[in-house]
This record gives structure tokens, C-alpha cells and sequence, in this order.
């Protein structure tokens, strides 16, 4: 059995707050605010697993009204998110990712995002992809005040007596 799963985040980008992304700093002169690291890429990913597993999304699983998760890196929620699928009988069959924001350009931290997040979900660099577009100047990404991401993810599951 294959099962799809969609996922969307989007933070407001602020001055003093570190820029977290895909699992690694990202130097600018604004980070993304929020109740974890506000780390855009991982909550999409993190929501289209559930979301592909049948599970609750990530507020459901890590609200944002307790101090449990207050200030965690994601990476962490990815681990639990992961052991939750995993539960069920479900593997990654690959993610394709997009994240949208003006500034920083982020083509040369891609490989190293890439190699965090495979590191932490056990998968293979060919099965994680990872995009970066501008709004073209447009709306509140355009004008530097946040930045969003969105991923897809395919899970498989072996069903006892089937073909896969």
C-alpha cells in the first residue's frame, strides 16, 4: 500500500532570531519566530508524514501552548514524528519539498539540509528533495516578512500476503 501526504508551514521572518532550516543555521540578518525553532521545512515535512500515516497534524502532536516543546529543535519532533509512522508499518518512500522565501538565497545550503534531514529520518540523499523559489517580490514573502514551505511525501507499507 502507498499513501500521499501533503504538508505547509509558514513563519514570520524577524531580526534577532536565528534561521533554522532543514536542520541547519542558515546565516541572515532575520530568523523565523515561533513556539520551536520555527524551522519551516521540517514542521511541512513533519505534517505531510502525518498527514500520509493518518495521524493528527503537528499541532495536534506537539502543541504550541506547553513548554514541552518550547524552543526544541525540530529535527527532535521529526525523530518522534518518524517512530509514530514506523508504529504503524509505514517507511518513507520519498519526500519532494519547496521552500518559498526572498532572502537569503539558499541553492548552497541545500546539500547540507538535505544531509541533516536524511541523517535524522535514515534515508537515502536521493530519496529527499529539496527546492528553493521567491515570490518574485510578491505578498509578505516578497517583502522579507516571513517564509513558508510545503512537501509531499509518498509512504509505503508491506501488507501481509501482497505484492509490493
Amino acid at each position: 500500500m502507498i499513501r500521499i501526504g501533503f504538508g505547509f508551514d509558514t513563519h514570520k521572518l524577524e531580526p534577532g532570531h536565528i534561521f533554522r532550516l532543514g536542520g541547519i543555521d542558515v546565516t541572515h540578518t532575520k530568523g523565523a519566530t515561533g513556539h520551536s525553532d520555527a524551522d519551516v521545512l521540517i514542521h511541512a515535512i513533519i505534517d505531510a508524514l502525518l498527514g500520509s500515516a493518518g495521524l493528527p497534524d503537528i499541532g495536534t502532536q506537539f502543541p504550541d501552548n506547553t513548554d514541552e516543546f518550547r524552543g526544541i529543535d525540530s529535527r527532535i519532533l521529526l525523530t518522534r514524528t518518524l517512530l509514530l509512522i514506523r508504529a504503524k508499518g509505514f517507511s518513507i518512500g520519498n519526500i519532494d519539498t519547496t521552500v518559498v522565501l526572498q532572502e537569503p538565497k539558499i541553492k548552497l545550503h541545500i546539500p547540507a539540509m538535505i544531509q541533516s534531514l536524511t541523517k535524522v529520518m535514515d534515508i537515502d540523499a536521493d530519496r529527499l528533495s529539496i527546492k528553493a523559489k521567491t515570490s518574485e517580490k510578491l505578498g509578505f514573502i516578497g517583502r522579507e516578512e516571513g517564509v513558508s514551505a510545503y512537501a509531499v511525501v509518498l509512504l509505503e507499507k508491506k501488507i501481509k500476503g501482497t505484492r509490493q
